[in-house]
């Protein structure tokens, strides 16, 4: 025998969603991200202003001298001149340079000041020397990075630049050496 069993479905729930309204889709949550951008956008800002109060110093200002430049010895300073084909003059000061100091020496920068008969201040360049690796066919260079000069070494360099004024007074420029690196 079998027993017969009434099922019947239970009453609806008013909160099963049959009569209820469908949940809204979620958006872009856009406020959160303004909020985000406007303070990227600040730090952003402050970080401009703060890196402007910073004043590097110009290559064209005279600056001082290195503390290791009295171990440095430049002479035999020879100024010579090139036009390209493309009418770009190109200034050479080459020299040789001793270092009596304690420490290898693995980079140097310099500043020359060309005096004109102008009557104006020298105007003053400032660029890294290279040391002169050969001289046939033609002077070949390289960063003194690339020949270090250890305690007592010496090496002939040069140092070449362009947009030298026309009212230089062709005479041999003053050199300091403003930055040395060494090991």
């Amino acid at each position: 025998m079998s027993e017969q069993t009434n099922f019947s479905p239970p009453p609806p729930d008013p909160s099963s969603g049959l009569f209820t309204e469908p949940p809204k889709e979620r958006s872009f949550p856009t406020t959160p991200v303004v909020l985000a951008v406007v303070a990227v956008l600040i730090v952003v800002a402050a970080l401009l202003i703060v890196g402007r109060h910073k004043t590097p110093t110009a290559p064209t200002t005279v600056q001082p001298q290195a503390a290791y430049a009295s171990n440095l010895e430049l002479s035999n300073l020879q100024p010579s001149e090139s036009d390209s084909l493309s009418g770009v003059k190109s200034i050479y000061l080459d020299g040789h340079i001793v270092n009596h100091g304690s420490q290898t020496v693995t980079g140097i920068t310099v500043q020359a000041l060309f005096a004109n008969d102008a009557g104006q201040p020298p105007q003053v360049e400032t660029v890294p020397l290279a040391i002169i690796r050969t001289r046939q066919p033609y002077v070949d260079t390289e960063p003194v990075s690339a020949a270090p000069l250890a305690p007592g070494g010496q090496a002939d360099f040069r140092l070449i630049f362009e947009g030298v004024n026309d009212s230089w007074d062709e005479k041999t420029p003053a050199v300091h050496v403003i930055a040395v690196t060494t090991r």
